[in-house]
């Protein structure tokens, strides 16, 4: 049974709030885990300067204010980098399905570091 993201069941079936990217990430199993870990871990080699919290229930990185989201859903990690880069990144995003601000990442496809590190660095320039 796949916990709610946000949410982790303990040994004696009470439910703790999320409050770590580890713990986060550790509620998942298999390749869903293994791609939480390596998006937070391209993220971190992107921009080691960003610090890390669980805000609005997702691991988030952030430098003042927030800079990128993350979450795990059924088919797809959901990326959040605010509603601007979706416009500014439309042509680079076209293989994507995208709403402002949320990119769907398909588990099956691997990461575009470079589109990710355009994403962040507008980011961290519009602080």
């Amino acid at each position: 049974m796949e916990n709610h993201p946000e949410k982790c069941w303990n040994s004696d079936m009470t439910i703790e709030k999320i409050t770590t990217i580890d713990e986060y990430i550790n509620q998942y199993e298999g390749d869903k885990k293994l791609k939480l870990v390596k998006l937070r871990s391209l993220i971190k080699k992107i921009a080691p300067e960003l610090n890390e919290k669980i805000s609005w229930g997702m691991p988030t990185f952030y430098l003042d204010r927030n800079i990128i989201h993350f979450a795990a859903a059924k088919n797809h990690i959901g990326i959040y980098p605010g509603g601007e880069v979706t416009q500014v990144f439309a042509k680079e995003l076209a293989g994507f399905k995208t709403s402002k601000g949320a990119i769907q990442w398909p588990y099956d496809k691997d990461f575009d570091t470079d589109l990710l590190k355009k994403i962040i660095e507008f980011n961290l320039l519009k602080r």
